[in-house]
């Protein structure tokens, strides 16, 4: 029989975290959470300056699974240029830690007011920054896109698109915190084109 490591999370449930700014993090994966013969590893991002949700997605053989997801946190008081600095640095980790084939962006949403665009587009623009640096194909999906790709339709409310990642990444129950399960989503969004994707690619190359 084997023995369950320590503090693993059991089979079905993902347990999702707000990480409070200021805190230092272990790093974001070790060998025991890492599965084998993985098509493709994505990570999802839902940008924010004050919350930045994270999913990290995986595509194996037809079948997603949930490595890891939650939400960087940033204290409105902290200088704005610190609060980037934050995200950017938990970002890279997890870039580093899981070493994914693509990151999948949130993109804005023009329904929101100046300010809050602007600060969706500086958080997108870390993001966007550290997976360039590693060289990390990014790509960027419309909520719409995201919600017509996990549920069918692109006017799905956030309760359906939540039970709908439950269902498609075999949960216990819905993904929380709100901004990490609008990153699993979007990991699921970019993680079902893969297999397309990669075959034109091939096919392109022949």
């Amino acid at each position: 029989m084997t023995r369950k490591p320590a503090g693993e999370s059991p089979p079905g449930r993902l347990s999702l975290r707000n990480e409070p700014s200021g805190r230092d993090f272990a790093k974001a994966s070790d060998a025991r959470r890492r599965i084998l013969r993985v098509h493709v590893i994505v990570l999802g991002i839902d940008p924010g300056v004050a919350n930045t949700g994270y999913g990290v997605v995986a595509h194996d053989r037809g079948r997603l699974v949930a490595l890891d997801g939650g939400v960087i946190e940033t204290a409105a008081g902290d200088e704005p240029g610190a609060r980037l600095a934050r995200i950017y640095a938990r970002v890279g980790e997890l870039m580093d830690g899981y070493t994914p084939d693509a990151v999948a962006v949130e993109d804005l949403y023009f329904g929101a007011n100046a300010n809050s665009a602007f600060a969706v587009g500086q958080a997108r623009g870390v993001v966007i920054l550290a997976a360039g640096q590693r060289r990390i194909p990014c790509r960027s999906y419309t909520p719409q896109q995201v919600k017509a790709a996990v549920c069918g339709s692109g006017r799905a409310g956030k309760g359906q698109v939540q039970r709908m990642v439950q269902t498609l990444l075999s949960l216990a129950e819905p993904p929380k915190p709100d901004h990490a399960a609008d990153a699993l989503a979007v990991a699921v969004c970019h993680a079902n084109h893969a297999p397309f994707s990669a075959a034109l690619t091939g096919a392109a190359a022949r």
